[in-house]
């Protein structure tokens, strides 16, 4: 199995801002129905085989490109630029969204309206008139240090992380010292409906572990530290949302919740007016580090994907001093800055989330290849049976989020949905020899576990609703026209000049020998 592996940088250890990463995310929460998140708990175990996956290809391959590398092992490299074009798209959205929320939470610091140090212009669209000139500058800061190099970036976050445990306890604690039960009536006020969408956005959340697969390359011993780190946090982090998320509106009435500075907000409305200042702080440093660590995974991403020639190598190269690729750092945190200049937390939440869905349901589907199939020796009448139980995964998947989604009344369509998926993973579990045996870590209950996610992830997908399918797809259509014009003829000269090295390398050992 090839490796893609890049030139090591400086070696770090993740654990020690597992946290930040647990905590960045949740401050800065998308827009959607805060009251919902109460009920969040109910579904977030459905986030436990994305853990499985990271940990399974960081832990045996571990590569700086993340799910990416991983994808164009098992899925080529068609399926690989899709999902690297969307890790993009997902890594410049999700910085400025962070970024804009750093403005939101900083304006309640100083005591001003959320939205007080954004300009209005008018003549723009909606979500996308309040131009943030700060949300630039923040980011382009936290770039600059974590271009600076590694250690720098995480000897911070360590001294950081105090402070985040610190604000974490008190919103808890003081959340429920000024609880009014009256406040989580109604408890469900919309529906199941409410719930699944917000648990769809709320994956946003979890890009984080994705960016912490992206140092596998860098780290240690990467088959014991990315398992214990990726299901460490996301154990906490699953936690840790769900009893914030429930002190926020047993708090304050769901209804009144600021989606920009949401806690800062509802403890000035209790009447600790005071709280809100050290809760802001709170947030800001936790959203600090976040575009920190943001920065590092998402540079190491870019790198991957110029190294396989998908965009121009020159944002592969490495800086001499810093070791850092300060290339394709500049490259993501200009983009993340025009788009966190112009577009709102509503915007950017959809688009991300989506994107974010989009690459775990690949992951699953990869691991699943990569498990019953082995180039060479798996013969063609399993490949096809792969093939034709992975489409009948995916498409009863579609199935039950389209019933869910239209409305439908009825259990017909479920039921028919439902029972193909579980024909094909059942096929999958009793037709189909498994190829490959983990050695170091490997996900359980295969294949449910992963057919799982692949139906999970496609039912949140058609939560997200029709605007975020709307500028998914044209994203989508870019990506594409990019890919056949540019991409698809780079990565074919490339491969061609690796398999010609291995052809002269060969020759040369031959020649060796023979002398």
């Amino acid at each position: 199995m090839p490796h893609l592996v890049g030139p090591r940088l400086a070696r770090l250890r993740l654990r020690s801002r597992y946290w930040d990463l647990c905590t960045h995310r949740p401050r800065s929460p998308p827009r959607f129905r805060p009251s919902d998140c109460a009920l969040l708990r109910r579904f977030r175990p459905l986030c436990s085989p994305l853990g499985f996956l990271l940990c399974r290809v960081c832990g045996r391959d571990p590569s700086a490109g993340g799910s990416f590398s991983y994808l164009r092992v098992e899925l080529g490299d068609t399926a690989a630029y899709l999902a690297a074009a969307n890790i993009l798209l997902e890594a410049l959205v999700g910085a400025a969204g962070l970024a804009r929320s750093w403005t939101s939470y900083f304006s309640t610091l100083i005591g001003r309206d959320s939205d007080a140090l954004r300009i209005h212009a008018p003549s723009l669209a909606e979500g996308f008139n309040l131009l943030d000139p700060i949300a630039v500058v923040v980011l382009i800061s936290c770039s600059t240090i974590a271009a600076l190099g590694t250690r720098r970036t995480s000897v911070l976050n360590s001294v950081a992380s105090i402070l985040t445990i610190f604000v974490i306890a008190f919103v808890i604690v003081a959340g429920f010292a000024n609880a009014k039960p009256a406040n989580l009536s109604p408890f469900f006020p919309f529906g199941a409906k409410g719930v699944f969408r917000a648990a769809a956005v709320v994956y946003w959340a979890y890009t984080g572990f994705d960016m912490m697969a992206t140092m596998a390359e860098e780290t240690k011993n990467p088959a014991r530290d990315i398992p214990i780190g990726l299901i460490g946090s996301m154990s906490a982090i699953t936690v840790v949302y769900c009893v914030m998320a429930f002190a926020l509106v047993i708090m304050q009435k769901y209804s009144e919740i600021d989606t920009n500075a949401a806690f800062s907000v509802a403890f000035a409305a209790a009447g600790m007016k005071w709280a809100k200042y050290l809760v802001a702080l709170g947030a800001l440093k936790g959203m600090t580090t976040g575009m920190l660590v943001g920065a590092l995974g998402q540079a190491r991403y870019t790198t991957q994907i110029a190294r396989a020639h998908m965009i121009p190598p020159f944002f592969a190269l490495v800086h001499p001093k810093t070791k850092t690729p300060v290339h394709a750092t500049a490259l993501v945190t200009l983009s993340s800055a025009v788009i966190a200049f112009f577009s709102s937390l509503d915007v950017l939440a959809g688009v991300s989330s989506i994107s974010t869905l989009f690459i775990f349901m690949l992951m699953a589907v990869a691991l699943l290849v990569r498990r019953y199939y082995v180039r060479e020796l798996t013969p063609k009448s399993n490949l096809l049976k792969l093939n034709l139980l992975l489409l009948l995964i995916i498409g009863s998947s579609v199935g039950i989020s389209a019933c869910w989604n239209s409305g439908a009344r009825g259990w017909i369509g479920y039921a028919i949905a439902a029972l193909l998926w579980f024909l094909g993973t059942f096929g999958l579990a009793v037709v189909i020899p498994q190829q490959r045996v983990p050695k170091v870590w490997g996900v359980p209950l295969v294949p449910w576990l992963p057919s799982a996610s692949i139906v999970t992830n496609i039912f949140l997908m058609g939560s997200l609703g029709y605007q975020a399918f709307v500028r998914f797809g044209i994203c989508t259509v870019v990506m594409l026209i990019y890919y056949v014009l540019v991409g698809v003829h780079a990565t074919y000269d490339v491969a061609h000049e690796e398999e010609d090295d291995k052809v002269e390398g060969f020759k040369a050992e031959m020649v060796g020998n023979g002398a």
